[in-house]
């Protein structure tokens, strides 16, 4: 008996006003989130987000090659979502 509830959808895009739990990969999984002023990069950009009403995160943890995220996406922003402007942001300043 399949239960909907269990199902596991795969679905690249992200809706406003949903909970997600998002998981974030450094290229070629490196090990760049080992050094802290990179964790702190990102960090200062979930909060800018947050700061913005953005997003609201509820959980994160920062590992070396990849972070994992259950946040909730608000609105744009700009012409963003804010998921794409987060790994924009985050990338250009690594």
């Amino acid at each position: 008996m399949e239960n909907p509830y269990l199902q596991t959808i795969r679905n690249s895009r992200m809706d406003f006003n949903e909970v997600y739990y998002w998981i974030n990969t450094i290229k070629d999984w490196r090990h760049l989130l080992k050094e802290d002023k990179f964790k702190l990069l990102i960090l200062e950009e979930l909060n800018w987000l947050v700061d913005k009403k953005k997003i609201i995160v509820y959980a994160y943890v920062i590992m070396p090659n990849h972070m994992h995220l259950f946040w909730e996406l608000l609105e744009l922003n700009g012409k963003e979502s804010p998921h794409a402007s987060f790994n924009k942001w985050t990338s250009s300043n690594f």
